[in-house]
């Protein structure tokens, strides 16, 4: 016997239903019922053949959430930095997205099954804020055979409200200037779901002109057109102008981690950073700025706007149609090359769902074809003196397009009432038509242009095969075994290894090879996750700063290992009621087993091998621990508290490890009145966090290795020198906050 559960599919999960196990839990009989689920990400409860994780808002409800790294850092094999700039979150599932040190590559992003992430592999967490959300989903491990391009890491689901008749409104207030107010209202009913979040969130920073203002929308609504058809329409919208503060090298930090008076670049204290601009806007001589004078920032909008139907053909047979337009505008003066652009995204597809039986099994059959279209026009200017809408002379522009298209197929069985396999294949074209215009302006000659034309094609096959078994009622297993790939991006393909415009076309596609054991133990007092993997590398794309007046450039290397350890742990002391535990921890060891490099430093190049050195920009070891307790019944239940501490070991930001940026752990304190529903209609909370005022790096850039002059690689001493890398954290800060319910 089957039972459907209707929803959005891009794949689907098949599971025996352990609420109708035998009552003795020994074996069950041919009538056992099977629950299958159909939506883009599945609930992680119900995703039993890869390592998953569901973050339910309620423990995120009594916090700040300035950010999503507030929910994100909860999930085992998840670490988050700082971003660039305030509010951004670099996110790193398993360390795919490490050396990144903003929004998020390598992962596939969305929000109500709707993508995200633009056709070129760029995700930004700017536009999300945390208070929209009722839960995030995140799958760890290589699901391109689902989600298709960049889905080396696993993917990210944000999913909003549903179930609302009402509102909720909030307001949150803390140092260093941070305040939000926001609100959510909805409305639902049989046959309809429609809620709409607004917000209006800021921030002075601690940090010297890391200041920021933000809007943002968002709004998602579904709707049964009859006893076959159901609707769904997804809306965001944000706008935000975020200052951004210089990165420093390691010596900076030391000296001046929050970058006081550097405001004035010719009077500026030990410590402060600054940019070389050319002093006319074109060519010549250059002259300091610092980020206040030049005020470097991002200026963004994003407009995304998605609709989806689903057509019930037969009883078992489903067809869903979803098409997501994606709009970014970016104007972005964060350094001496301000950038200009707008990037516009189609996202289609197109699915098929078949619930039956196969060879006398009960199966799931899935295959959908998909397309997406980025359409890129983008420019970079030389700064000139003066504030961010000071722009000299053009230096380069891009044109052109990205495109995805392909297939996928699924494949779900109940072998027995308890053991499922799974197996499923995606196949993606993928090709960048771009043209690099480069612009130089010689002295004492005429302006020279050079055109670059980008032309590249791809295929990728991605295969994957899975096996889960619900040993006991408290104990489901899984192996699996799965592939993901990743095209170079656009922007990759035109920065040279010197850090300047120019050709670097020779960039490989990347693509790993991940093998998972796992483990989910569930008894009335405790739960268990578990996963064990490792993932091959071929042609990893490594990222790096050539420094803080010129650009971050990628290239290949050959083969690396990635492998580790997602640990999470859940208590509820029956002797204790109200108590809550929970541990969150990733081990990550990455490597390099074929890469080498070349150094130059004008009279010799010499190739050093990196074969086992650590992959940098890799945070080892991530734990998060918190423990408190909630007032569980009485006139004072919801009165509660947590203390919570987040640990990262420390890492290497070298391909030769030779800097190696210290560990760090926090504490953060919360206090808090959340009644529940029908006991009260406002909820309090008070926060300190990082309580013990640590200083600590917050977000530090992959550097290069160079060469010295007696032909050996320059040690940690020279590279502490070496500037565009590292942003502080946050010092200690005081939150608070209200919400209401109406």
């Amino acid at each position: 016997m089957l039972r459907l559960i209707n929803g959005a599919a891009l794949g689907v999960v098949l599971l025996p239903c352990a609420a109708h196990a035998a009552p003795n839990d020994g074996p069950a009989d041919s009538t056992e019922e099977v629950t299958v689920v159909a939506r883009a990400l599945p609930a992680t409860e119900v995703t039993k053949s890869q390592a998953a994780t569901r973050i339910d808002e309620s423990a995120v409800r009594t916090t700040p959430a300035t950010n999503v790294a507030d929910f994100l850092r909860l999930v085992p094999g998840v670490a988050v930095i700082q971003g660039n700039g305030p509010r951004d979150v670099g996110v790193s599932i398993r360390g795919s997205n490490a050396r990144n040190s903003f929004g998020a590559r390598n992962i596939q992003v969305f929000e109500d099954d709707f993508p995200v992430t633009q056709p070129d592999g760029l995700a930004r967490f700017d536009l999300a804020d945390p208070h929209a959300y009722a839960a995030i989903e995140v799958l760890r491990g290589p699901s391109s055979a689902r989600y298709g391009n960049y889905a080396l890491g696993g993917a990210v689901n944000f999913r909003t409200r549903r179930g609302l008749n009402g509102g909720l409104f909030g307001s949150d207030l803390g140092g260093d200037g941070f305040g939000n107010v926001y609100a959510t209202i909805g409305d639902s009913g049989p046959r309809h779901d429609a809620a709409i979040f607004a917000s209006f969130a800021g921030a002075d920073g601690a940090t010297a002109h890391n200041d920021y203002r933000t809007v943002t929308l968002n709004a998602y609504a579904t709707a049964d057109l009859g006893a076959r058809d159901r609707v769904a329409v997804k809306f965001i919208a944000n706008q935000g102008l975020f200052r951004l503060s210089t990165r420093l090298s390691f010596d900076q930090y030391r000296a001046n981690p929050y970058q006081q008076g550097c405001a004035v670049a010719a009077r500026a204290a030990a410590g402060c950073g600054a940019i070389a601009v050319f002093a006319n806007g074109i060519n010549g001589a250059r002259v300091s700025e610092s980020a206040t004078e030049a005020d470097l920032a991002r200026d963004d909008r994003r407009l995304i706007l998605g609709l989806r139907h689903e057509h019930d053909l037969s009883a078992g047979l489903s067809w869903r149609t979803q098409v997501t337009l994606d709009n970014r505008d970016a104007f972005q003066p964060t350094n001496a090359t301000p950038f200009r652009g707008t990037l516009n995204s189609l996202n289609l597809t197109s699915e098929l769902t078949r619930h039956g039986r196969l060879f006398g099994l009960s199966s799931t059959s899935f295959v959908g074809f998909f397309y997406n279209l980025l359409d890129n026009r983008s420019f970079t200017f030389n700064k000139a003196p003066g504030g961010r809408e000071r722009l000299g002379a053009l230096a380069q522009t891009v044109t052109g397009d990205v495109q995805n298209w392909g297939l996928r197929a699924r494949q779900e069985l109940a072998m027995t009432p308890r053991l499922q396999l799974i197996a499923g294949l995606g196949a993606e074209r993928s090709t960048i038509v771009m043209t690099q215009t480069v612009f130089s302006y010689p002295l004492n000659a005429a302006p020279r242009s050079q055109a670059i034309p980008a032309n590249r094609g791809f295929w990728n096959v991605a295969p994957e095969a899975a096996l889960a078994w619900e040993a006991t009622r408290e104990v489901n297993l899984h192996a699996r075994v799965a592939t993901g790939y990743g095209i170079p991006q656009s922007g990759n393909l035109f920065v040279t290894p010197q850090g300047v415009f120019g050709n670097n076309l020779a960039l490989k596609a990347q693509s790993n090879i991940g093998a998972e054991l796992g483990a989910e133990v569930t008894l009335p007092t405790l739960t268990v996750s578990l996963a064990l993997y490792q993932e091959w590398f071929r042609n990893e794309l490594i990222t790096q700063s050539a420094g803080v007046n010129l650009l971050s450039y990628t290239a290949n290397a050959p083969r690396s290992v990635h492998r580790g350890i997602d640990l999470a742990i859940g208590w509820r002391p029956r002797a204790l009621p109200g108590t809550k535990v929970d541990l969150s921890y990733g081990y990550t060891d990455q490597f390099y087993t074929d890469f080498s490099e070349r150094l130059s430093n004008g009279q010799q190049s010499l190739l050093f091998s990196r074969g086992g050195n650590a992959i940098p920009g890799v945070i080892p070891h991530f734990l998060n621990l918190r423990a408190g307790f909630d007032q569980p019944s009485g006139h004072r239940q919801g009165l509660g508290g947590f203390a919570e501490v987040t640990w990262r070991g420390g890492y290497f930001i070298d391909n030769g490890n030779q800097l190696r940026i210290p560990g760090y752990a926090l504490l953060n304190l919360n206090l808090h009145y959340d009644p529940p529903a029908g006991g009260g209609r406002f909820s309090l909370y008070l926060s300190v966090q990082n309580a013990l005022d640590a200083t600590y790096v917050g977000s530090a850039s992959v550097i290069a290795n160079s060469l010295g002059a007696t032909g050996a690689q320059n040690g940690a001493s020279v590279l502490r020198g070496v500037t565009g890398s590292i942003y502080a954290g946050q010092p200690r800060t005081l939150f608070g906050g209200v919400k209401t319910r109406f």
